[in-house]
């Protein structure tokens, strides 16, 4: 199965709309998003493209496709216009034995883990930087931020396909990558 990941649109259209695009020329068949999709917080400043009515429609549009968590941003109003479910803390998702940990990373992070056992991978945006760690029982991955990414990384997501995880760029180029072992 080939799935994406992205986190924190943070309501930009303009990276949304690039992420759309991204995952329909991926192919993918499931679009993970780890939170904070329409507002952009009180630390951060506006996204470019800051228009979150956009980004609503645009998701709306592929309500059956996502998967999604909650982030520290989220909140039930934008479940009232968000036609998927987006108040989850977490969700699951299995690659062989291996259990895939989705969440935001606010409460459930690499300093403050989920219970996994050897082998697990958590998956976390929250902190806008890219990023793969392993850890002794667990591997710790991050995809980045669609629209506010920081540390000097770039607009990003995750591709996962058969154990392989790709950091792409929004127009598609690999900058890093990482094998389920």
């Amino acid at each position: 199965m080939k799935i994406m990941i992205a986190s924190d649109i943070h309501g930009s259209a303009e990276y949304c709309r690039q992420l759309i695009e991204a995952y329909k020329r991926e192919g993918a068949e499931k679009l993970v998003l780890l939170g904070d999709i329409l507002y952009h917080g009180p630390r951060n400043d506006l996204p470019e493209g800051y228009a979150p009515k956009k980004v609503i429609s645009m998701l709306n549009g592929i309500k059956q496709e996502i998967l999604c968590v909650r982030g520290n941003c989220d909140t039930e109003v934008d479940q009232m216009v968000l036609e998927f479910p987006v108040l989850a803390e977490y969700a699951i998702m299995y690659h062989e034995s291996r259990m895939l940990f989705l969440t935001h990373g606010h409460n459930l992070n690499e300093k403050n883990p989920p219970m996994l056992k050897k082998g697990d991978v958590l998956f976390n945006g929250h902190t806008h930087v890219p990023c793969v760690r392993e850890h002794e029982e667990y591997t710790y991955i991050n995809p980045g931020s669609v629209s506010i990414p920081k540390e000097n990384s770039p607009h990003s997501y995750i591709v996962m396909t058969d154990g392989l995880i790709e950091w792409k760029d929004l127009e598609g180029n690999v900058y890093n990558s990482y094998r389920l072992s």
